[in-house]
Parts: structure tokens; sequence; C-alpha cells
């Protein structure tokens, strides 16, 4: 492989480099648990219930608090080793796990081949950072991810893309022209409703509301994996599964102007495809919390196959762009850099004769295509140079598509407490009025104004894609889009999947 696994040159970096991390830890740790002893709403219905609960922060906050203190000198000690390492580090890990079962290698000419793709916001940060998202236990949460991300990989099964099977979307109240035939009814428990009707533009679409993750998914592309404990493990969850896996992404430290980055970009990549080239930047605009993070893209090229002893290459861009509501315009102009780099990534690294099979630009960009106060962004260029499978234009999405930002508050709820639970919840207009986040004004407000139309939530999560303008050998359908409650008490967000069918083109085919 041309990636080496360590970020590090060499072992003695790399020595110093966790030194200075061991020194830093208690510090960490205590200011920590100081964060965590703000309660989820499920601790609080807990308290409710035990009377010695109270007294937990009482007791304990002191102690931790003399604890952070008591570990200040240990901790600058550790920042003086370890800030000048971040100059020697790669900006992200990398595992190499050889497995048993690779996929097919593609050679053209010859037949199409479907690409899966899987973008999740899966919120693992520190316990108390995540209690800020009424989400803890990290610990737990993060073994929950890897499982779920893998349970499924070989019992679901999707339709043809030229079935004409879809979902029907009954927030709109659509009828079938035709009873469905008895083959076409779903029986599997937890399985998507899918319901055959006429594939007229408006009715129907290549989109459901789905229990369980794609089989056989290509690629995993995670948002907010920024505790480095938890990167490391869900590493180890999915290395069974994924041969290639790009982790700790990000720049710490001192970057642009004086800003010290405490937490990494929390990107997560992981492939069953060879990693050829990968390359993270960071955004140079940022404000707030936000600034605390090393927010950025992150650009893989991946070989997929052959063509006439040329290769087959197919370019992720992943990226977690800027949250306070009130900032659309460093959003955009994150989007814009994003887009810069993800074309001079492709431009440094595509080598003559190459086919490129696709050029995916996906994550949680922090803003809808609903809401009165994200104008400026769903008129990005972005939208103009990538498609987006939910959206028909600015303010207007797919029939099918719904929301991903769940409302925080609720996520313990009963009645979206599991995966089943919440896509049927989801599958529901007043469902989706309770428990998803609703549209926002410029400022972060509720906009009351969209109270009586129909109720599709914030879809903050996006997956686009792009047939590449160099690339006329293949064609892209769009076989299947995602709404993925698999996740249901790990996260605040709905994971989003994307299923691309690639047809060599007419004069590919004529050739076989």
């Amino acid at each position: 492989m041309v990636l080496r696994e360590s970020p590090f040159p060499n072992r003695l970096l790399s020595g110093l480099y966790s030194l200075g991390q061991y020194l830093l830890f208690p510090s960490y740790w205590a200011a920590d648990c100081l964060l965590n002893l703000r309660e989820t709403t499920v601790e609080r219905q807990q308290r409710r219930c035990c009377r010695c609960c109270p007294l937990r922060a009482l007791v304990t906050g002191p102690l931790l608090l003399l604890l952070l203190i008591l570990s200040m000198p240990g901790a600058l000690l550790g920042l003086l080793l370890w800030l000048p390492m971040q100059a020697a580090r790669r900006p992200f890990a990398y595992k190499h796990n050889v497995l048993s079962r690779h996929p097919e290698v593609w050679e053209l000419p010859g037949t199409g081949k479907v690409f899966s793709f899987v973008s999740a916001n899966v919120c693992l940060l520190p316990n108390g950072l995540a209690k800020f998202s009424n989400l803890g236990q990290m610990k737990q949460r993060v073994a929950r991810i890897g499982q779920r991300l893998t349970q499924g990989k070989a019992s679901a099964s999707f339709a043809s893309p030229r079935s004409s099977q879809f979902l029907l979307p009954t927030k709109y109240g659509a009828t079938m022209a035709s009873p469905p035939r008895p083959e076409s009814r779903t029986h599997c428990p937890g399985a998507s409703v899918v319901i055959e009707v006429p594939d007229r533009e408006g009715e129907a679409g290549p989109g459901e509301i789905s229990v369980p993750f794609p089989p056989d998914v290509d690629f995993v592309c995670l948002q907010e994996v920024f505790d480095q404990r938890a990167g490391a493990h869900l590493c180890q969850l999915l290395s069974p599964f994924y041969e290639h896996i790009v982790y700790d992404v990000g720049a710490y430290g001192l970057q642009g102007c004086c800003t010290i980055k405490v937490l990494n970009s929390g990107l997560f990549l992981a492939s069953r495809y060879p990693v050829l080239a990968a390359q993270y930047r960071c955004y140079p605009k940022c404000s707030g919390e936000d600034a605390l993070s090393a927010k950025g893209l992150l650009s893989v090229q991946v070989q997929l196959g052959a063509a006439h002893g040329q290769r087959i290459v197919g370019y992720l861009n992943c990226t977690h762009l800027h949250a306070p509501a009130a900032d659309a315009q460093i959003r955009c102009d994150q989007l814009t850099q994003g887009l810069f780099w993800a074309q001079l990534f492709q431009d440094t690294h595509t080598q003559r004769g190459d086919v490129v099979a696709f050029d995916v630009f996906c994550g949680d960009f922090n803003f809808d295509n609903c809401s009165s106060g994200d104008e400026l962004e769903q008129t990005h260029e972005i939208f103009r140079q990538y498609q987006d499978p939910c959206r028909v234009g600015p303010r207007q999405d797919r029939p099918w598509a719904i929301g991903t930002l769940l409302n925080y508050l609720r996520i313990h709820e009963e009645a979206v407490s599991t995966p089943e639970k919440l896509k049927r919840t989801l599958e529901q207009e007043e469902g989706r009025r309770t428990y998803l986040a609703g549209p926002i004004l410029q400022d972060g407000r509720p906009d009351s104004s969209a109270a009586g139309s129909p109720w599709e939530g914030r879809r903050i999560d996006y997956i686009l894609y792009r047939e590449h303008p160099t690339t006329i050998s293949l064609t892209t359908e769009v076989e299947k889009f995602s709404f993925i409650t698999q996740l249901a008490g790990c996260s605040d967000h709905v994971a989003v999947g994307l299923r691309l069918l690639l047809n060599p083109a007419p004069q590919w085919q004529q050739q076989v």
C-alpha cells in the first residue's frame, strides 16, 4: 500500500506524541467528568426514582475540580510536548486489514456494477460534550454503532432499479393506480414499506425508510467521531468487514489564526476497495465552539477495477460543516473551499486514461432545504455541480424525502427507542412533526410559519454525486436512497444511504 498506517514517520515521534497524550489525559478526564455531571433526559427520569442521585454532583463535583487543578502542571508539560509533534503528524491514521473476502474486481467493457454508500453523524464526542445532544455513555454507544453498522451486511436485499417498486410517501396521501401484485408485498419484519406504483415524477422515487443498513455497503462515511478512543474502537469493530479505514482525521494544536484545535475533524471513512490516496484539509473559517474542532474535508481515491489496462477509480469527499445556525456565510465559504479542494485532489491524482466511476460528496452540512433561515446555503454552487437525489430545487424536496435531524430532547422516548419503532414513527406525518427537528429562521429559532405545511423535517445529512465531466464511458443511475433508522438511541441523526448503478455507455457495450 502507498499509505503507511502510522501517522508518524518513525516510532520515536510516535512515542513522544503518545507521552504527551498520557500527560494530558488526567486533566482531559477530569474536565470530561465535570461536564458529564449534566443529565440526559433518561438520567433525569432515573433521578426522580432515586433519592441519592441529587447528591452525586454535590459530592463528586468538588473532587473532580480539585483533580483538574492538581493535574494542571502535568498537563502543561504534556501540552509543550504534544503541540510540536503536530507538525510531524500526518492528519489521519490509516488501517489496512487483509481480508479473506474481497470485492469483485470490475472489468470494463463488461456489465454494470452497483456501489453502495452510507453517511451518518454518530455523535461520538467525549461523554460530557455528548450530553449537550442528550447523549452519553460513549463507550456503550460506539459498541452498538459498530455492531449495527455490520449486522445486516448479508441479510437485506434491494429491489431491481427497473422494477418500478418504490416507497409511496404517506404524507402526501398518494394512491395507487392499480392494486399491487402479491409478489410485490413485503412481509419481512422491519423491512421497508414498498408499494408498486407508476414511476411518474412526484408520485414515487427511489426512496425508502428502512431499519437495516443496506447489504454489502462499500463505503461508510461518518461524522462526529471526535473521541480518539471511540475512533480506535470503531476501527477495530469495522476492520473485519472493511479492509481499508481512514480515522482520527484532523489537525490538532495551533491552526490558522492562533486557534487551538482540541478535537479532530470527527471524520471517519471505511472502504471495501483499495485506497490509493487520501488527503485532509482543515477549513480556515470557523467561529464559536466550532473553532475548537478541526472540521474540514477528507478526500479519498479508491481503485475499483480496470478498463483496457487503465484504472477504474472513484472519489469520495466527506465533510462536516459549521454548526451555529446564524453563520450561514461561514458554511457557504466552507462549501466553496471544499469544492475547490475536491477538484484539486482529483486533478492531482487522476492519471491519464483513468475511468472515473463516481464522484461523491457527502456528510453533515448543517443546513436543510426547507428552512427559510438556510436560504443562502440552499442556492450554493455545489447543487449545480453535484446532484442531490432528494432535491428538486431550493426549498423543494422529492415527495419521499424526510428530515435526518431528530428532536434531541425526545430521542429517548418510547416511540423512537428502537430502530423498528423509529421507522414506524417516521412513516407518519404526526410522528415526523413530533420527533424530527423542524424548520428554523436565520437566527436558529423555530419557524412557526411552516407549521401548516407538509412536514419533512430538517434534512441536513447529504450524499451528493456527479458524473465525472471527463468520463463519457459510464452512465449513472440512482438505484435507491435510504433513510436508515438503525442508529436509534445511538445518535440524534438518521443515517442515509445511496446505491448508484453504473453501466457502460452504448459505445462500450458495443465492444463486448
